[in-house]
């Protein structure tokens, strides 16, 4: 199976990354996790992404805040797919980080996920891996199936409490 590779612009990121490292940790998905920025360490950032592939990774999240370049600098030396994790600042709640990682030259394409949004970054990327691989896409389906459940046995409880309320 392909690796996935968890990179972060600093280490105040990690409470945010971390979600995404625990949902492949617990589907089994092997990952590395580095802190490279963009504008601070851009040699080794371009580095790591330029050699990727041959590295035995097969999808890069990488989450930054504020000018949030650093998806787009992985993407521009990488052809592995790259999703870009916006981080909430205090400044502006994530939005400049939003548009950074979302506004893509053609050709150099970023997916994206919502501020802060490293989970869905991670099912993201097991979504790529499991084009290839059809023991993660069960895993994958199965949960969908769980979720589906879930939602189906709420809402037969919230058909009760209106029956209730109706007085049938």
């Amino acid at each position: 199976m392909k690796k996935v590779a968890v990179i972060m612009g600093s280490d105040s990121d990690l409470p945010v990354m971390k979600k995404a490292m625990q949902v492949l940790a617990d589907y089994g998905v092997p990952f590395e996790a580095h802190v490279y920025s963009a504008h601070r360490t851009p040699v080794q950032a371009a580095e790591f992404a330029e050699n990727a592939r041959a590295n035995g990774f097969g999808a890069i999240i990488a989450g930054a805040g504020m000018a949030a370049a650093l998806a787009g600098v992985l993407a521009g030396h990488t052809t592995l797919p790259v999703i870009g994790v916006p981080l909430k600042s205090a400044v502006l709640e994530g939005t400049d980080a939003l548009l950074s990682t979302v506004m893509m030259p053609s050709g150099i394409p970023v997916a994206t996920v919502a501020i802060d949004g490293a989970k869905n970054a991670a099912y993201l990327a097991m979504e790529i891996l499991a084009v290839a691989d059809d023991a993660l896409a069960e895993k994958l389906m199965q949960e969908r199936t769980a979720m589906q459940k879930g939602v189906l046995a709420k809402d037969a409880k919230l058909q009760d409490t209106v029956k209730e309320i109706q007085g049938k």
